[in-house]
């Protein structure tokens, strides 16, 4: 059995766009993260810069923002609070001096510690199950892909 097509008059309506649910998710999650990251000094995309570091180690700025997708004028603000925060220290590379590596401080590594906890609870504030929230993430893997390619 086909599916009817859908009018184009249908397809426009706001509670159809695809964007905008993702839009609204998106602010919606960043209400729960400004919350679990309060006690942990950290902003979102500051959050996202860490784990980048948590999981990497030290990483060229470059690296750092082809991961997170964000270009060097988001980036380099944020690098600069999180080391004036004393959780990273950039550095000039030797050979190349037009490359910076990031890497965590003590107090860096030691807040990885106290961020274990987010994760489950932002799991636990979405309402998804593990295996709901991977194929969410799957799907939106797909979406993120395919768009890059059109």
């Amino acid at each position: 059995m086909t599916t009817p097509p859908v009018p184009d008059t249908e397809l426009l309506r706001l509670d159809h766009q695809v964007c905008f649910s993702l839009h609204a998710a998106s602010r919606a999650f960043g209400g729960v993260y400004r919350d679990a990251l309060k006690d942990l000094g950290l902003t979102y995309p500051q959050y996202l810069v860490m784990l980048v570091l948590w999981e990497d180690g030290p990483r060229p700025v470059k690296a750092i923002g082809e991961r997170l997708r964000l270009d060097s004028g988001t980036l380099s603000p944020l690098l600069k609070r999180l080391e004036t925060a004393g959780l990273v220290r950039r550095e000039r590379s030797t050979d190349d001096e037009r490359s910076v590596t990031v890497r965590l401080t003590p107090d860096g590594e030691d807040l990885r510690e106290r961020a274990l906890p987010v994760p489950r609870r932002m799991l636990a504030a979405t309402g998804l199950t593990l295996e709901e929230l991977r194929t969410l993430r799957g799907l939106l893997g797909r979406v993120t892909g395919a768009l890059d390619e059109a």
